[in-house]
């Protein structure tokens, strides 16, 4: 049976964050529920009306180009993508063809294609009931960026990945919110597959990659990451499918059924011909280097850390993959545990003390959502279900419900061995439920580690005397049994005992 290759490239739309639209002055508003508020004569295409691009849109779309490491255009311009649809006013969409803002780049180990700027249509609303489309033209026009990938995903969870940091990306620079669930963020996928190079008569299977690619086939209407997967999973599958038994792939548009877990035909793929592609005559040409504070060096001293730096800055202090991916993906508690280890970035045992307390504990005490943490960049291994924390609207405020000084009033109580990790666990959420103050509460609920021996040496005897059975296998060489010696006082002192002490303690009355 011969083996067979996917080859995936992505096309992903995203609403840009602006105060107005691409081409007039009617409001961006991602929020706005009345249908038709939003709306001018421009962006209704009223007869001799002119468009006049928006420059923070197009300022949004090259700081996205450079934090990819894009080349930026020199000259660039808008041109009409000719098509009839309902929701298209105009009868044509104002798009760049040959001359986008941004070409090149990489993310996540993906090269770019290109990004370029375009507006988005209106909205169509279908009535089941009456048959009826109600058009609303609040998202007429409204900055829409298009990120276009090379041919080279070649798998579904690569291009999860990759869709995943992209709206990281989007949301670090401000560019745009890019929930997916709000359609601000839209996932398109073209899959192709071929036999694999190494099953031809001249193959190497080291250049798999020389092959020619099968024929394209472009998924639409993907409104979530793992939809996106499953499509593309599900793909790969029939195409398989069709060329083990000697049939053609159709180049077409298809869609995806949730419910059915398959997609179906919508219409034949058109290709750049079929658009009729011509510069719009009512905008003028750009030439960027001739606007002030529009050059690669300009824009790159404005940019913020971006997830991949930030990611690699966590592993470095020796951080957990997970861990480190659970604060470059929601900014709350990155942000807080970045406060917390300010004052001692120079000590690693108190910073993984502090990450383990956040990530483990303090997450689930707020957020129990939250614990479900994105699988690492670097290749962490999670399931499917729990790396989609991005999905949802990530709350940007600091609502951690702890000050970074109490919390770090119980990360020194630990790392001093005044308390057990124990007795942390439960200090923490009484903190969080505005009990009191740290070491005020760790002493009314009695959670001081004991470790003199006048303290500890009465619970010790009693211990070894109500478990004679443990001290005997003790006694005789099973050196496991003192763990259980251990954990019997440690029950005994409610958690409230230093357990090196109690092992020393337990040794010496048994030797």
């Amino acid at each position: 049976m011969a083996r067979y290759t996917p080859t995936i490239g992505m096309e992903i739309h995203a609403e840009l964050k602006t105060r107005t639209k691409m081409f007039c002055s009617s409001k961006n508003d991602a929020e706005e529920i009345r249908p038709n508020v939003n709306i001018c004569p421009v962006c209704l295409a009223h007869p001799g009306t002119l468009p006049v691009i928006n420059r923070e849109a197009v300022m949004h779309v090259l700081r996205v180009g450079v934090a990819l490491g894009g080349k930026l255009a020199d000259y660039t311009e808008f041109d009409r993508k000719n098509y009839f649809y309902p929701d298209l006013p105009k009868g044509y969409q104002i798009s760049q063809y040959e001359f986008p803002l941004i070409s090149g780049g990489e993310l996540a180990g993906v090269e770019i294609t290109r990004v370029h700027l375009e507006e988005d249509t209106a909205s169509s609303m279908h009535d089941e009931n009456t048959g009826e489309t109600l058009i609303d033209f609040n998202r007429a026009g409204i900055p829409l960026m298009e990120l276009v990938t090379e041919p080279v995903i070649e798998s579904a969870e690569q291009a999860g990945n990759f869709a995943r940091e992209l709206q990281l990306l989007l949301r670090y620079l401000g560019a745009s919110d890019a929930n997916m669930e709000k359609g601000e963020m839209r996932v398109e996928a073209n899959i192709s597959v071929a036999p694999d190079v190494a099953d031809t008569a001249d193959g190497d299977a080291d250049s798999h990659r020389s092959a020619p690619l099968g024929t394209k086939v472009e998924i639409k209407n993907l409104n979530s990451f793992r939809a996106m997967e499953r499509a593309v999973q599900y793909e790969i599958k029939r195409q398989t499918a069709l060329l083990e038994k000697g049939e053609k792939v159709i180049q077409e548009t298809r869609g995806w059924d949730e419910g059915k877990q398959a997609t179906f035909v919508q219409r034949a793929k058109e290709g750049s011909a079929d658009y009729r592609y011509f510069p719009d005559p009512d905008l003028p040409s750009l030439k960027l280097s001739e606007l002030g504070g529009f050059t690669s060096q300009d824009i790159g001293k404005d940019l913020p850390e971006l997830p991949s730096q930030r990611r690699d800055r966590y592993l470095a202090l020796g951080l957990k993959g997970e861990d480190a991916e659970l604060y470059v993906r929601d900014m709350r508690f990155g942000a807080f545990f970045d406060r917390v280890i300010s004052g001692y970035k120079d000590d690693p045992k108190r910073v993984q003390l502090a990450s383990n307390y956040i990530a483990n504990d303090l997450v689930n005490l707020i957020s129990p959502s939250a614990s479900a943490r994105s699988g690492s960049a670097s290749g962490g291994k999670t399931s499917r279900e729990t790396r989609d924390i991005e999905e949802r609207d990530t709350e940007m405020q600091d609502e951690i419900g702890i000050s970074e000084a109490y919390f770090n009033a119980i990360v020194s109580l630990v790392a001093d061995a005044k308390i057990s990790s124990r007795g942390a666990k439960d200090l923490l959420a009484a903190v969080l439920n505005g009990e009191g103050e740290p070491e005020d509460l760790a002493r009314e609920k009695n959670l001081f580690q004991v470790s003199d021996a006048v303290g500890l040496g009465p619970i010790v005897e009693k211990v070894i005397a109500e478990n004679p059975a443990a001290a005997r296998e003790y006694k005789a060489g099973k050196t496991a049994a003192i763990q259980f010696l251990v954990g019997q006082a440690m029950k005994a002192l409610r958690g409230a005992g230093d357990p090196v002490a109690l092992r020393s303690l337990i040794e010496d009355k048994l030797s």
